[in-house]
């Protein structure tokens, strides 16, 4: 599991850690697209708390996550990416490993300086009709306050699974491939080349 901050690059390292233990990667962005496009009961009933602007309670999350991880290319493992956010969604998501007959190996928090944050989101831009434009949750002050819930809301899972003994700590800073290193030696990812342990 990725867990970071906006702007910690955890979109960027999902796809390629995942790619490396040969597993999906995970987000709930990407459920909540297929249930909703797809239709199901759970998707039509998100829909309805996200086209009224309300947040989707965690029991209709946690029940599309357990859906997602019960897949069969989630069989042999699987990097889950922004989820869970919340304690209380983190005790709902160990319960249904457990029911489904898996556990978290490892919990990835990428550390990046909020400073850092706020510079790497507020410099994104976007093309639309030929021109580079900010997206409006880009900017400064709204970053900040996305940080701001963050360390609120979802920060607190740091210490949740610390207290497992799942959490690794990485420095998120530097290029691509240099974080990436530092993420799979935390997982105890094999070197390219070598069989991944089962």
């Amino acid at each position: 599991m990725l867990l970071g901050p906006p702007g910690a690059g955890k979109g960027t390292q999902a796809q390629i850690i995942a790619g490396r233990f040969g597993v999906p990667a995970i987000s709930t962005g990407d459920i909540f697209r297929a249930n909703v496009s797809g239709q199901t009961e759970l998707g039509q009933q998100a829909k309805t708390y996200m086209d009224a602007g309300d947040l989707v309670p965690d029991e209709i999350t946690v029940a599309m996550v357990k859906d997602r991880l019960a897949e069969p290319d989630a069989k042999a493992g699987f990097l889950l990416d922004g989820f869970p956010r919340t304690i209380a969604q983190a005790e709902q998501l160990r319960e249904s490993l457990t029911e489904l007959g898996h556990q978290l190996d490892c919990v990835l928090e990428l550390v990046v300086d909020e400073d850092e944050l706020v510079r790497r989101l507020s410099g994104r831009r976007m093309l639309v009709d030929g021109e580079m434009v900010q997206r409006d949750d880009d900017k400064p002050e709204t970053v900040r306050h996305r940080l701001q819930v963050y360390r609120e809301q979802t920060a607190p899972l740091s210490g949740f699974y610390e207290t497992e003994g799942l959490l690794a700590r990485i420095d998120a800073i530097g290029e691509v491939d240099e974080v990436t290193a530092r993420a799979l030696a935390a997982c105890g990812a094999p070197e390219p080349g070598q069989p991944a342990a089962g």
